[in-house]
């Protein structure tokens, strides 16, 4: 699902790259990954979060996806040319990921997946990419912060079948994703790492 004007204005703000920042070093504090191994981040928005994993986590290759071409093209100009080099920019749809299985060692996710209509199908897609101990990435919100009186009627957001943390584990776990490390704010939200079984 694409952002609308107020999603576009939260996640593209300085402050969410202060956020994403510090999200990344507490990741990598879950699961060090020795620098050199291939990567995706899904749902790449301008390309910050893509710049802080090219820095923070030093992939050989992130491959940038947006179901947004507009956003991928935003992402092309804020990203640095010696980034450049690291970065392939791809037009993707998070429960469609056109890589083959078992092909990434580490997919990243800073508050995508709430966003897909069919979730589950989405984190099956993360699975099925990734290899056998390959490792899964995200911050995720729930809904007490998208879909409250206020949020609801600003920003744009699936209704129907979100996830609350129970949820989320039983959607990992059916994807053949563990839950490895994580960091949880009781009814917001979760950062954390899922390994690929």
């Amino acid at each position: 699902m694409k952002l609308n004007w107020a999603e576009r204005w939260v996640v593209n703000n300085p402050l969410r790259v202060v956020e994403q920042r510090i999200e990344l070093r507490k990741l990598s504090r879950m699961r060090p990954l020795e620098p050199g191994f291939t990567a995706l981040e899904i749902g790449c928005g301008r390309g910050a979060g893509a710049g802080l994993i090219l820095d923070t986590f030093l992939p050989s290759l992130l491959y940038a996806t947006d179901l947004d071409v507009a956003m991928l093209k935003k992402a092309g100009k804020y990203i640095s040319s010696d980034k450049k080099e690291h970065i392939a920019f791809v037009a993707a749809d998070g429960f469609r990921l056109p890589f083959r299985t078992g092909s990434l060692d580490a997919v990243f996710d800073f508050g995508v997946l709430h966003h897909i209509p069919d979730w589950q199908s989405a984190l099956g897609e993360v699975a099925r990419v990734l290899k056998t101990q390959g490792s899964f990435l995200f911050e995720e919100l729930y809904p007490t912060l998208y879909q409250n009186f206020i949020t609801k009627h600003i920003l744009l957001h699936p209704k129907e079948d979100r996830f609350r943390s129970q949820d989320l584990r039983k959607g990992l776990e059916a994807a053949g994703l563990s839950l490895h490390r994580y960091g949880e704010w009781r009814g917001f939200g979760i950062l954390g790492v899922a390994l690929k079984l």
